[in-house]
């Protein structure tokens, strides 16, 4: 059995080292936060699920030359990232499905908006998780408002917890472009969030909701 206090970096080393089981606990520790980031991004839950599965090879195919020269999420992330852009790019003919429409056929099937199909991440209170199933589409919707540079920084920050510095590596920027688009998209979300009915002080807190 692996200790859960094994590092993502010391699974790596395992993996490239032929532990099929160390690459199976990488999966469980980061396919959620990783496919939550990819399909913010996108907006396509079908578009998300096979952006997911192609990281997860490009981590299978890159491990050999793999170096532990930084931290595993950041390595991840970078390659997630990079396949959203290489995928927008290649269908920006197409009109991205909002997150406030119903899932598609073959998807959730209960025609739920494709928002609050995403897993909520932490434990609420039953009146608390009433009250974010309520507001998540907003938030949502604010979400892909954002120009794509500020919604990924965000997405990193406050959903996946990566530092500036590491967002820096992630998006190829510096860490002051960095916080500034964090701080635009702050800005932007509370905005947003205003347009769509939600007060200040609740825009305030749940800029951040995770």
């Amino acid at each position: 059995m692996l200790k859960t206090d094994v590092t993502d970096e010391e699974l790596m080393l395992s993996f490239r080292a032929g532990d099929a089981r160390a690459f199976e606990t990488l999966v469980a520790r980061h396919r959620t936060p990783v496919f939550n980031f990819i399909l913010r991004l996108t907006g396509q839950r079908a578009r998300a699920e096979d952006l997911l599965q192609e990281t997860w090879l490009k981590v299978v195919r890159g491990a050999q030359d793999w170096q532990p020269k930084a931290r595993f999420t950041t390595w991840v992330y970078t390659i997630a990232r990079n396949l959203c852009v290489d995928s927008a790019r290649k269908e920006s003919y197409r009109k991205a499905d909002s997150l406030d429409a119903p899932v598609a056929a073959g998807g959730d099937g209960d025609g739920r908006a494709l928002g609050e199909a995403l897993p909520d991440i932490g434990g609420t209170s039953p009146d608390r998780g009433a009250y974010n199933r309520r507001l998540r589409p907003l938030i949502e919707a604010a979400l892909q408002s954002l120009p794509e540079e500020q919604r990924e920084v965000f997405l990193l920050r406050e959903y996946s917890g990566i530092p500036f510095k590491e967002i820096a590596d992630v998006t190829g920027v510096p860490e002051n472009t960095v916080k500034s688009r964090m701080r635009y998209a702050l800005e932007g979300l509370r905005r947003k969030l205003a347009e769509l009915g939600v007060d200040g002080d609740m825009a305030e807190e749940r800029t951040a909701l995770g």
